[in-house]
């Protein structure tokens, strides 16, 4: 894969010479001549792994119970039983047929959000700087780098400054790689000695570059690297807990058709009966459709998310969204309204100063294309309020070199020449800048900042205290030189401060209240001061209670880390990775933790966190690494995306309860008859229309309302609360079944297909109904309605399990039954079962009680 690299040979030549190999200039090319480029040669994109119809649909065949019944179905065929086979196969053609719906359906939604996504790239077009989707570039295209910004294509770097890129997603090695733009002369062949490369999917960790578009989509390095590996992300808390459920059953599964299988065949039954009957038992345990319910309940919350402007990357992430109990959020859109904008100019004698504005202006990262302005809140605040206002006194200026900003130093500069000296000038947070500066520029001149910097540091408080975010400007000449670094920022001369307001959220204390509600906390970690940080709380009416300080945090140990985050509910001057150690110890306090952020400086927070939310206007690498997406950053779209999430898990639970215990205790009737009774109680074939007949009443399930009261706390998969539901619920499911045997045998002196036809429909019935009681903890119907599709759905399953016994060739008699093995019941067995079915309602609503009392989930 390397040799490829060096097929056209664009690291060993200089900057003029790739240009030209490429046909392209740093004027960069027309809009007409990179439509044609992408006609030629494709978009810049690498196809993802798509789930066609065909292969979802053999996806539902995955399951080895599936192939052990298709295999037992075919030998049977050898055998004479055709037609048990053939509908053997039909059940299983249907249950396959309705979980393939259910999840290409779920695929397609997934789909058609992740369409709203999409990264866009800085380009030079027609000489000038615009904004495309990074699927538009082609071969030639010169694109601009920022620190955070996920690189693009394949490039060969034109210019570079302090620009190092994170290339981990290639090489594996978490350390940056330092770039430059001047040529290779020596051969190289190792991904990791491009040092003139920016490769697509690396990481922007530092600095600014631009570069030329030499590879594209699946030529790229990243795309043949997806070709051959797919990365997965960790499981979720929730998987985890599912995958714990399915080792419960496995193991259920397997001492019950082992046993059940010896015993039959052994004691009185044929070999293949027994083998049927035996994996018929085991498909009737498994709630094979849990996949199918949970893509449909994933999907549907997704869509109704998205209309709340809340795009949902990743499915299962869902889950833990409603999971999550406690909130980590930056302050800047969360407390405050996300809108900053400059308020005053000023120097240390407190006057307005233009001469501080223009500073700013000269010193900014901000890129302006026809009215969008493209850079950090701060730069773009600066010009939107002046940069037309000062537009020809910047002409005087002209930028030589840069010094990006970066989260260590919380500053940049810029060299500009202006008039015959060169001046250095840096901004940024007032404490980086302040240590920095040896004079002060006051009363018209400079000085030493001796006893200034207590004046400065005084004033920089009041303004904090007043509300305002405050960056610092200060300037010095330096003498001409090829390159500068961090090492020039001395010896400054410290010259005034900017102001802005991001004003507090009139909502917010409103939306903390609905958060404490559901049982969330929440916790601020920011990279601003403890003052301004305070100032806005005390606006918004929300008590801070213990602030710990970035330098706090690097004197305390893991231990004592665990203990301070659960004291605190705030977090200041935070660099990347002291926001990392806080969720780490979150986490390992036992809770499960969002973390919302839109920086560079929030990625490794982002990556720890239990569920992910980034805004849709964050950089490129938050947005990769989230799993939730806000098209507006608000608490209140999180709290709508949480109750979706609890909902979500509150219906795929009442699947998982219902299903394990009513299927245990049918399973189990089942098993325990098959000993005692001279025939089958009931026939392979019919244990699987059963469950098909289950599963299409249960389908709906996704939709069913949820009770306000299970939505106020966030809740895990446990699996003894499941093992005590089963063990506790179940053999109330196996008593009516034993009624049912007595009544059939003893009241109705019934044959093998009578016999088979009153469990039937027995099993259907309380299977079907009882989900109306223990879909709630309250009073069913009278004080907690369930959803309307899943009441349709269980009335026409209820109608044809009617129906069925009573349909020529379907039915029959004992002695003629029909090919599904039944005969027509008697009249007064509905009756029977009228009274049966009605008290074993009622015990279950008792039980229900008792149990939701004593246990909780």
């Amino acid at each position: 894969m390397e040799n490829e690299l060096i097929q056209k040979d664009f690291y060993s030549k200089n900057e003029y010479e790739v240009l030209n190999m490429l046909e392209s200039s740093k004027e960069g090319l027309s809009d007409e001549e990179a439509h044609t480029r992408i006609n030629r040669y494709g978009k810049n994109i690498i196809a993802k792994k798509k789930f066609t119809g065909l292969v979802i649909f053999l996806r539902q065949f995955k399951s080895p119970l599936i192939w052990i019944l298709v295999a037992t179905a075919i030998v049977s065929i050898f055998l004479g039983q055709i037609t048990s086979s053939v509908i053997i196969l039909l059940m299983i053609l249907l249950g396959s047929l309705l979980s393939f719906y259910n999840e290409f359906k779920s695929e397609k939604i997934v789909a058609d959000l992740n369409k709203k996504i999409q990264h866009k790239a800085i380009v030079m077009r027609n000489g000038r700087k615009t904004e495309v989707y990074s699927s538009e570039l082609v071969l030639g295209d010169i694109v601009y780098l920022n620190i955070g910004s996920i690189v693009p294509a394949d490039l060969r770097l034109i210019e570079a400054k302090n620009l190092s890129i994170n290339e981990s997603v290639l090489t594996g090695e978490s350390e940056s790689v330092r770039k430059k733009s001047s040529e290779i002369k020596a051969r190289v062949s190792k991904l990791s000695d491009f040092l003139n490369y920016a490769f697509m999917g690396s990481v922007i960790s530092s600095g600014e570059g631009t570069g030329v578009v030499i590879k594209t989509g699946t030529d790229t390095q990243f795309g043949r690297i997806s070709k051959e590996s797919v990365n997965e992300k960790p499981m979720t808390e929730f998987q985890k807990g599912l995958n714990s459920f399915g080792g419960l059953l496995v193991r259920i599964i397997v001492i019950l058709t082992i046993g059940i299988f010896l015993i039959n065949s052994f004691l009185k039954h044929d070999w293949l009966n027994s083998l049927l009957f035996a994996l018929a038992i085991a498909v009737g345990l498994t709630p094979e459709l849990l996949p199918a319910i949970l893509s449909v309940s994933l999907s549907k919350g997704a869509k109704q998310m998205s209309k709340k402007d809340v795009i949902v990357k990743r499915l299962i992430s869902i889950e833990d969204f409603g999971n999550m109990d406690v909130l980590c959020t930056d302050k800047t859109g969360t407390l405050t309204e996300g809108n900053i904008s400059l308020i005053e100019h000023i120097d240390l004698n407190n006057n307005s100063n233009d001469k501080v504005l223009q500073y700013g202006l000269v010193c900014n990262s901000t890129t302006v294309h026809g009215k969008k302005l493209i850079g950090n809140p701060i730069d773009n605040a600066i010009w939107k309020h002046s940069g037309e206002k000062f537009n020809e006194e910047l002409k005087n200026y002209e930028k030589i070199d840069e010094i990006p900003f970066d989260y260590d130093r919380k500053r940049m500069s810029v060299i500009a020449r202006f008039g015959k000296k060169n001046l250095m000038i840096t901004k940024g947070a007032p404490q980086n800048v302040l240590k920095l500066c040896k004079r002060a520029y006051i009363n018209g001149r400079e000085s030493s900042i001796g006893f200034h910097s207590r004046k400065i540091e005084e004033r920089f408080k009041e303004l904090a205290n007043d509300g305002f975010r405050v960056i610092a400007v200060a300037y010095k000449e330096v003498l001409t030189k090829k390159n500068y670094g961090v090492k020039d920022e001395g010896g400054l001369v410290f010259f005034g401060f900017i102001t802005f307001l991001d004003p507090p959220k009139k909502s917010f204390k409103e939306n903390i209240e609905k958060l404490e509600a559901l049982n969330i906390k929440f916790k601020i970690l920011t990279g601003d001061n403890e003052i301004i940080t305070k100032k806005i709380a005390e606006e918004v009416d929300i008590p801070l209670g213990r602030i710990v300080l970035a330098e706090e945090i690097d004197k305390m140990d893991d231990n004592l880390l665990c203990k301070v985050v659960e004291e605190a509910n705030a977090f200041c001057r935070l660099t990347p990775y002291q926001k990392l150690r806080i969720i780490q110890a979150l986490k390992k306090n036992g809770h499960d933790v969002g973390y919302m952020g839109d920086g560079v400086n929030d990625v490794p927070a982002l990556h720890e966190a239990d569920v992910a939310i980034s805004v849709n206007d964050a950089v490129d690498v938050a947005k990769d690494a989230s799993d939730i997406i806000l098209m507006k950053k608000s608490i209140n779209s999180l709290i709508d995306g949480v109750m979706e999430g609890r909902k979500v898990f509150n219906n795929t639970t009442k699947y998982i309860l219902m299903g394990t215990s009513s299927n245990f205790g049918n399973m189990f009737s089942a098993a325990v008859a098959s000993i005692f009774l001279p025939f089958l109680p009931m026939l392979p074939m019919q244990i699987l229309l059963v469950n098909v007949l289950y599963d299409f009443s249960q389908i709906t399930i996704s939709s069913d309302n949820v009770d306000i009261e299970s939505l106020k706390k966030p809740k895990r998969m446990k699996i003894e609360y499941i093992k005590k539901y089963m063990l506790i619920f179940g053999p109330i499911s196996s008593v009516y079944d034993f009624l049912t045997y007595f009544v059939m045998l003893f009241v109705f002196k019934a044959g093998q297909a009578l016999f088979r036809t009153g469990w039937f429909i027995e099993s259907m019935m309380t299977e079907i109904l009882v989900i109306f009681v223990i879909r709630t903890k309250r009073t069913p119907f009278y004080k907690s309605k369930p959803g309307k599709w899943l009441v349709l759905s269980s009335i026409v399953i209820i109608a044809i399990t009617l129906i069925i016994p009573f349909t020529p060739i379907l039915s029959g008699t004992d002695a003629n039954p029909g090919i599904l093995g039944f005969a027509r019941p008697p009249i007064f067995y509905f009756l029977i079962l009228i009274i049966m079915v009605g008290t074993y309602l009622g015990i279950v609503e008792l039980v229900k009680n008792w149990f939701f009392k004593k246990y909780e989930i």
